[in-house]
């Protein structure tokens, strides 16, 4: 069967295919939810809010349809030009996708209720008006056992949004994904699938070796120094026969004095990243891998707006 009539074949099974873009503010547990729905790990996952810097894509493949996942920045209203541009990245996504999948922390808002106008502020201008379908997965819900406590939140969000279908779930956990799949699979366009069923993600495997590395900084540093650094790979040499890659990454900071928090003593510090950074690697390439880092200091490179859009680019190479 040629691929012409398989794509001709799966539109009249009723198979759909579509993008998902996910919004919402940092720390909601987006990536999480992404990483569940796929069953691996794409995009990284940290305690500390607005780890995710791009759009980053999951492909969630079945027999009746092909869901694209793409995971976004956190919406905030934070100045500077880093931030400008992970909003922006998560606009751009809203405006590409099929349907919009808006995820919200309910242990928060529980915890928080005066927190909730704010984080929803930027979102409702940009979606109260959509046309397109909207879910809203009301996210964290393993983290309290009284699910009663939600109905006012619940009910705040239903006058909002009247049009979004809302989703009480964990997406640590599992629980409540099964509905809200069914309900984006069941909004999504007829079209045959668009990538191999073995596909986990859009993204370079260069971006994604750069991204658990940068996972790596987030878990280990403290405070706000990781919001201060950055991952590039400078070189990546692939040796088929022995099923061995090496990669050469730089790690930027902003200040001199990061420098040395980030090697640590005796570069012990640096070392550690390295060995966690390459098991994961090697776990991703499924062969052996030489990870060499190094660490270099660009001041205010969060606001060198080239240097900002060659990380951007570099990442969809």
């Amino acid at each position: 069967m040629n691929q012409d009539t398989f794509n001709a074949q799966a539109t009249a099974n009723g198979h759909k295919f579509g993008y998902v873009a996910i919004m919402g503010p940092p720390n909601a547990g987006k990536s999480t939810l992404m990483n569940t729905y796929l069953g691996d790990k794409v995009a990284i996952v940290t305690a500390k809010p607005q780890t995710t810097r791009n759009q980053i894509s999951g492909i969630l493949s079945e027999p009746s349809a092909q869901v694209i996942f793409v995971d976004t920045p956190g919406v905030h209203q934070l100045r500077g030009k880093m931030n400008r541009m992970l909003v922006q990245s998560a606009w751009q996504a809203m405006h590409g996708a099929d349907l919009v999948l808006v995820v919200l922390d309910a242990d928060a808002y529980l915890r928080h209720p005066d927190i909730l106008e704010r984080d929803l502020e930027p979102l409702l201008k940009a979606i109260a008006q959509e046309i397109r379908p909207v879910a809203v997965a009301l996210n964290k819900v393993d983290l309290f056992h009284d699910k009663s406590r939600m109905l006012p939140l619940l009910q705040q969000l239903h006058e909002v949004w009247p049009n979004a279908e809302i989703f009480p779930v964990s997406a640590l956990t599992g629980e409540g994904l099964p509905p809200l799949l069914a309900f984006i699979k069941g909004r999504l366009p007829e079209a045959p699938a668009q990538f191999p069923d073995d596909q986990l993600s859009t993204v370079p495997l260069r971006f994604m070796a750069a991204e658990i590395i940068r996972e790596k900084l987030f878990i280990s540093l403290k405070q706000e120094l990781p919001y201060y650094t950055a991952v590039g790979i400078e070189d990546w040499k692939e040796d088929a026969e022995r099923k061995f890659t090496t990669i050469h990454a730089v790690i930027y900071v902003g200040r001199t004095n990061h420098k040395g928090m980030v090697i640590g003593k005796q570069g012990q510090h640096l070392k550690q990243i390295g060995i966690e950074a390459r098991k994961e690697i090697e776990t991703l390439l499924e062969q052996r891998v030489h990870l060499e880092l190094w660490v270099k200091v660009r001041e205010g490179w969060t606001e060198d707006q080239s240097f900002l859009q060659a990380l951007h680019s570099a990442s969809e190479e």
